[in-house]
């Protein structure tokens, strides 16, 4: 039991740092019952165990926060996933929207000599198949500036970078239309009405709609 318990707090702290991170407001229990499809009661009960063992704090308002061990532990654990999903993109041959699960399943192998093994068998990588930056054994991460392609300027170029949901079927979806990271496109248009894009790639005009275009980080070349 206490083996799948850590399991489910270790995706509790990774869930904390990737809302943290779309910069959506605070994180209080709702957003993170929301984003786990947990029920709010058990994320509660849990957030409470994270704040007695110092990995998270509640501020007055109940908005949620790593401490510095918690966050630690996350961005290790971030970590061990996207090297993990280089490794079975790169060497075992899998399909990039076909790896989420498995290196799941895999992050939670806490063995920092196999982690830098595996680091060094495939060569340090920066990024993991969908242009998610890799953090390094201190949680270093390479620094980026994308934003999102629905806030992109029409009539400029740029190059995707990687997307902020990373769900299988959007990625397969993605990859049929030949949208993937380092793929250069320009933004054609920007339709208020309903928020899609249209955007020029490989010499082919697609519409996208907004919530696709949302999930698209693009940088500039």
């Amino acid at each position: 039991m206490s083996h799948f318990s850590h399991h489910y707090e270790e995706n509790y702290l990774k869930a904390i740092f990737k809302l943290r991170q779309k910069a959506e407001g605070k994180v209080n229990n709702i957003a993170l019952a929301r984003y786990l499809d947990l029920n709010p009661a058990s994320v509660l009960e849990m957030v409470r165990k994270l704040v007695e063992k110092g990995l998270v704090q509640v501020h007055p308002d109940k908005s949620i926060q790593l401490s510095r061990q918690g966050e630690k532990a996350a961005l290790a654990i971030i970590r061990r996933h996207r090297l993990w999903e280089v490794f079975l993109v790169e060497k075992l041959g899998y399909q990039w929207h076909e790896v989420h699960y498995l290196a799941e399943q895999l992050e939670h192998i806490d063995s920092d000599d196999l982690v830098d093994r595996l680091e060094a068998f495939l060569k340090f990588p920066l990024f993991d198949p969908h242009g998610d930056p890799i953090p390094d054994k201190s949680g270093r991460m390479p620094a980026t500036d994308a934003a999102p392609l629905s806030k992109a300027v029409v009539g400029k170029v740029y190059v995707i970078q990687s997307f902020a949901d990373t769900d299988d079927a959007l990625l397969d979806y993605l990859g049929k239309l030949q949208l993937r990271p380092g793929t250069r496109i320009k933004l054609l248009e920007h339709l208020d009405y309903d928020g899609s894009c249209q955007v020029l790639v490989h010499k082919s005009a697609l519409q996208l709609s907004e919530k696709v275009a949302g999930n698209i980080l693009v940088t500039r070349p």
